[in-house]
């Protein structure tokens, strides 16, 4: 609570990574419900613009080195759940 948190993202791909690689990131809370897109990046990072962690993520990965991980400011307890990091880099999923 209250230090910033790293979410750790790895992948590998068969193919070379392009401006088509796309990573998205989703959550669904401890207490269950739906599950919640908070970032997506495709070439730029875009951070979600509302919900639980408006303004709270940043992208601190580096696709050229299979990296597509993000930070969370200010986790509090509530943040608890399931994290979920998705990678495509057509045609290789």
């Amino acid at each position: 609570v209250g230090e910033q948190v790293r979410l750790k993202c790895f992948f590998r791909s068969s193919s070379p990574i392009t401006e088509s690689l796309l990573v998205d990131w989703t959550y669904r809370p401890l207490t269950g419900g739906q599950m919640e897109t908070i970032f997506h990046y495709r070439s730029i990072p875009h951070p979600t613009t509302a919900g639980t962690f408006k303004d709270r993520i940043s992208w601190v990965g580096n696709v050229a080195n299979g990296d597509a991980s993000i930070a969370i400011q200010n986790p509090v307890l509530s943040d608890n759940g399931t994290f979920i990091c998705s990678v495509k880099n057509p045609p290789d999923v």
